[in-house]
């Protein structure tokens, strides 16, 4: 009886919104919509039929991980069909969670948070990463840029703001697979230095840059940012996709780093994904802790706003804000659709729950981009010298070049 009810509430909320989406039910029965469907939806037990009847992004999300939930079409139209059930427009942007909060981001917490999220596997992220395996988002210049092509340009483009030169000495915190640190030694003649908690992460590095040539130029090391030594300070300074996995309450010691580790005059470029209000700490309709319980432990995303606050109170002068959120939308959708054309390899490698927590976790964060819940920005910085100078240009010609 309690089912019958549930099954007829399924079918008035159906419908009254009319989406274009075909339900199936574990036992057979079936809703169609009135014209043709763009989503199919087969849920397995009735406790995805309740999650559907009250539904918020993260339940939904959380149930299709599970494989409570069977889900056919394409990604865009299964996040833009899951906001509309949810009416997420308005919920979406109202995130607030603090529990836990004050157990976070101690060493070990950060180390084992980092290693559950990066060490899935390489060869998982080869399958959908571009040549040199930039977990970042890249930047685009033409529609039509290859993904590689746009990740090449994505570290040139960084290396140009900070106006890297041969001899200097060069700092990636958070350097991933080494991308940048084996880009910015190879085309601008650095000294770099990069650092990662990621087991895996640093013995591909290590391994790139001895199969590049880069030894005694490039090294990668296994350490923590509040560990690294400061008697030797660096000209510039690179953290790309890193302070989102700092947490609030250590953006003074993150940046206050930053700027003890720089040297008079240098630059420093912070480069991560922020929210879009002023008064949110999380993405609403349980987003947030969907991405925190399943994919990102620990995440803690802030306004730019916080960013260029809290560079300055270290001392970090604010020299150039850009903001990148159609790039990482463009990036997003590229890493699903490689995704899924090697879904048969990424299955077989960390099995299908894994493969369904990715594809929806980064088809779900292409789609909050696009919507402007959030966005991501490259703050360049300076610690200006006793007179005041930082040697910038007075335009930011300097960095597009030729």
């Amino acid at each position: 009886m309690l089912q019958s009810r549930t099954k007829s509430l399924l079918e008035r909320r159906l419908c009254a919104l009319d989406p274009p989406l075909a339900v199936k039910l574990w036992d057979g029965t079936t809703f169609a919509p009135a014209g043709p469907a763009r989503v199919s939806v087969t849920l397995r037990n009735p406790g995805a039929l309740r999650a559907l009847l009250n539904p918020s992004m993260g339940e939904l999300a959380k149930c299709y991980a599970e494989q409570q939930v069977d889900v056919e079409g394409d990604a865009r139209d299964v996040v833009g069909m899951a906001e509309a059930l949810c009416n997420a427009g308005s919920s979406v942007r109202g995130g607030q969670r603090v529990l836990r909060k004050f157990l976070r981001h101690t060493r070990l917490f950060d180390r084992t948070a980092i290693q559950r999220h990066y060490d899935v596997g390489d060869e998982f992220f080869a399958l959908w990463l571009d040549s040199r395996r930039v977990y970042s988002c890249a930047y685009f210049r033409r529609a039509d840029d290859t993904l590689d092509i746009a990740q090449a340009q994505k570290l040139d483009h960084m290396c140009r703001k900070l106006q890297l030169k041969p001899g200097e000495r060069f700092l990636d915190i958070g350097c991933g697979w080494g991308a940048l640190v084996t880009w910015a030694a190879q085309n601008y003649g650095v000294h770099a230095t990069g650092i990662t908690l990621s087991r895996n992460q640093h013995v591909h590095a290590q391994r790139m840059i001895e199969e590049l040539g880069l030894e005694g130029r490039c090294r990668v090391d296994l350490l923590d940012y509040r560990d690294l030594p400061e008697h030797d300070l660096f000209d510039k300074i690179a953290s790309v996709g890193m302070f989102e996995h700092v947490g609030g309450r250590n953006l003074p010691l993150y940046f206050g780093k930053m700027f003890r580790l720089l040297k008079p005059g240098g630059l420093a470029l912070n480069h991560g994904i922020t929210l879009n209000l002023l008064d949110q700490d999380e993405l609403g309709s349980g987003i947030g802790q969907f991405v925190d319980d399943y994919v990102f432990p620990g995440g803690e995303l802030v306004h730019v706003s916080r960013v260029i606050e809290e560079m300055a109170a270290q001392g970090l002068e604010c020299w150039d804000v850009e903001s990148l959120r159609p790039h990482y939308a463009n990036t997003l959708w590229h890493w699903v659709e490689r995704l899924e054309a090697k879904r048969d390899a990424a299955v077989a490698l960390v099995g299908e729950k894994l493969y369904r927590i990715w594809r929806i976790y980064m088809a779900g964060s292409a789609h909050a981009f696009e919507r402007g819940w959030m966005s991501v920005f490259q703050v360049l910085a300076g610690k200006p010298l006793a007179n005041g100078a930082l040697g910038l240009p007075l335009t930011r010609e300097y960095i597009y070049g030729d």
